[in-house]
């Protein structure tokens, strides 16, 4: 493996970085209104000829649902912290060749931001960055008490990746990630990795796994889960039955994971990803970051997080999914991977 080119100590946007948002493509309105707003309990706003809005806290927007027909994220926005880092950030990414736009002004208010800047990412998913968030006083009218979001952002993101070095790379080199952990899984026989990396203070806000000696990706969509934070253990189990009592498929039951020890679910989204909803990770803060150690945990969780209602036709329709991906190059931006091969 070639050696990967790490910025100065000093240049590092390290903890300036928080996930700000996601765009999702869907021409399922009326059960993502349902699946967001009644059985999971954010806010919801409705942005006529246009979609839907959910809202997590002050933000105006955090999850943005684009009629569509992708059925799939289409961008992750990242928050900046000052203009300084964010000149540096697009520096890199110019000084590499790789092409960087500005989003048309009626692009920014979609995202309930001020202005943004997009250029491409892993998987085929734009990543697009700003520094001001539109935030508004209205009160939130949702079934939850509150989201956790703050200086750790909006949650994570999960990829399953035929190329998790590269995908790593890509990271650590736009907005200096470090990783947190490992966990090795056996699934059904095969062996999966996965990488944990973070931008703040959050355990992570990335995922990336792969399955160990193979190149195949059994998931149809771009990220295989997105995470929101509850605030309290009550609104994380509230959640939990009003998926199950309004008809929404269940991936994953109740349970707790090995590194950072948040206790979620997972359920099934309108367009086909997960979103896990989860309550009381690990914060890794400045006591916790001056001696972290990254550790590999055996397993994904310590009790539960059994699946739910798998079927033989959902196991066959990710074995074609596998399949289809071996034909098919994964996206990886190559000038943004520092120089991580597998």
């Amino acid at each position: 493996m070639s050696e990967v080119r790490r910025p100065r100590a000093v240049d590092s946007v390290f903890g300036a970085v928080h996930l700000g948002y996601i765009v999702v493509q869907s021409n399922r309105q009326s059960e993502w209104r349902r699946f967001g707003a009644d059985a999971i309990g954010m806010h919801v706003d409705t942005l006529d000829g246009v979609g839907l809005r959910f809202r997590l806290d002050d933000h105006t927007c955090r999850f943005l649902v684009q009629r569509g027909p992708a059925e799939d994220v289409t961008a992750l926005g990242w928050q900046i912290d000052d203009h300084e880092i964010f000149d540096r950030i697009i520096a890199r990414v110019a000084d590499r060749g790789v092409p960087i736009a500005e989003g048309a002004a009626e692009e920014a208010a979609l995202r309930g931001v001020e202005r943004l800047w997009r250029f491409a990412g892993p998987k085929g998913m734009t990543q697009e960055i700003f520094t001001a968030p539109v935030t508004t006083p209205e009160p939130l009218r949702m079934r939850s008490s509150g989201w956790v979001t703050g200086e750790a952002g909006m949650g994570h993101v999960a990829i399953v990746s035929r190329e998790p070095e590269a995908l790593r790379g890509y990271y650590e080199t736009v907005f200096d990630s470090r990783l947190s952990d490992y966990i090795d899984e056996n699934i059904s026989g095969l062996k999966m990795k996965i990488r944990f990396l973070r931008v703040n203070e959050r355990h992570h806000s990335i995922a990336i796994a792969n399955l160990r000696g193979v190149k195949i990706d059994p998931i149809r969509t771009r990220v295989q889960h997105i995470n929101i934070q509850s605030a309290t253990l009550d609104d994380m189990l509230a959640s939990y039955q009003r998926v199950k009592e309004l008809g929404f498929r269940m991936a994953w039951s109740v349970g707790q994971h090995t590194n950072d020890r948040e206790l979620s679910y997972y359920s099934i989204t309108p367009s086909g990803f997960e979103l896990e909803v989860g309550w009381n990770p690990i914060v890794i803060g400045p006591e916790l970051e001056s001696t972290w150690e990254p550790t590999t945990y055996q397993g994904i969780s310590i009790w539960g997080h059994t699946p739910v209602g798998e079927t033989v036709l959902d196991k066959f329709a990710q074995f074609r999914q596998a399949l289809r991906t071996v034909r098919t190059p994964e996206i990886t931006v190559p000038e943004l991977t520092g120089g991580r091969i597998r």
